[in-house]
């Protein structure tokens, strides 16, 4: 009997561990989402540095800091989007505005690094957003993908935000103090796959671990680092219409804006994060084989509507702006 009963009293703690566990998860997402502080953003610095800053999240978030009073500035490869940008912004906030330009698809990286150090030299850069994001245009399996696509998603998603990063630190860490925002993709953290987009995944995973590790290598710096991974969120480059899980670039820069400064990462649209809940809650072979259907689906339609345009898609069938198929 001894034994019955001692094998009751394990089974009884652990059971009551489990849910004491879940209830404080449960809290600590409550907490975050809705009803923790923002950190105020000014007290990193009065400027902030945003790169794919002409579209989608990176433009949504340029409005988004603005509105606080940050003076912005602005990295793209558009020159014309950019000065319209850099308008509308000053049209509906009193904040300076700098420019640069930069074609991540087609400057190395070290040209990228001095571009930016130019451009920051002198200024007082608190913030960080790496934004610029580049996507196939349609799904197809990797040995489909033309080496100039390959080329143009590896600078632009995983070149660039390194180069840039690597630019600004220097600045932060003579400050001792900053924040560092890299838009990450919920491909890499929610699904256990992402067939036929594989190289836009993969990117995006790097970015995911490249902000855990230099979060914890300047923390002590008081660089706060944060990688966010976002679902679908309604932009030029996800093509996807808005709905109830899928917000506009504007409601997500509000929602993305609160956990600036927080966790390393992070789902910071709350529909997004109850999706991620119940995907993670399925066995993987299950959502592998139904990823798998829906992008092959995909890649004929995209076979279909490009073959109707050219034989082959062109170089400009694709384009750099933030951001984000599920990002």
């Amino acid at each position: 009997m001894e034994g019955i009963e001692l094998f009751l009293v394990a089974t009884n703690s652990i059971g009551f561990i489990c849910v004491c566990s879940g209830i404080l998860r449960f809290l600590k997402w409550v907490w975050g989402m809705w009803l923790r502080p923002a950190k105020n953003l000014k007290q990193y610095g009065s400027w902030a540095i945003i790169s794919g800053s002409t579209d989608g999240i990176g433009k949504a978030m340029g409005f988004e800091l603005a509105s606080e009073g940050l003076n912005l500035v602005l990295v793209g490869r558009n020159p014309l989007k950019l000065e319209g940008t850099r308008k509308e912004i000053r049209d509906r906030h009193d904040v300076e505005v700098k420019l640069v330009v930069i074609d991540m698809q087609k400057v190395e990286g070290e040209e990228i690094a001095k571009r930016v150090e130019e451009a920051i030299d002198g200024l007082d850069v608190g913030l960080l957003v790496n934004s610029a994001g580049l996507a196939y245009p349609y799904a197809r399996f990797f040995h489909e993908v033309d080496s100039e696509l390959m080329d143009g998603i590896i600078k632009v998603n995983l070149e660039g935000p390194t180069w840039i990063t690597k630019a600004v630190l220097p600045t932060m860490i003579n400050k001792k103090k900053g924040a560092i925002l890299n838009i990450g993709s919920g491909s890499t953290v929610v699904l256990p796959s992402y067939p036929l987009v594989t190289l836009y995944a993969a990117t995006k995973a790097y970015l995911a671990m490249f902000s855990r590790c230099i979060s914890l290598e300047y923390k002590q710096q008081g660089i706060d680092v944060q990688c966010q991974v976002p679902l679908f969120v309604s932009t030029k480059m996800s093509k996807m219409k808005t709905s109830v899980f899928v917000p506009t670039a504007e409601k997500y820069s509000k929602t993305c804006r609160r956990w600036i400064g927080y966790e390393k990462v992070v789902q910071p649209y709350y529909l997004h994060s109850v999706q991620g809940f119940f995907i993670r809650s399925i066995p993987d072979a299950f959502v592998d084989s139904y990823l798998l259907r829906y992008f092959l689906y995909w890649r004929r339609r995209g076979q279909s509507k490009y073959s109707n345009i050219n034989p082959l898609p062109s170089p400009n069938s694709f384009s750099q702006h933030p951001h984000s198929t599920t990002n």
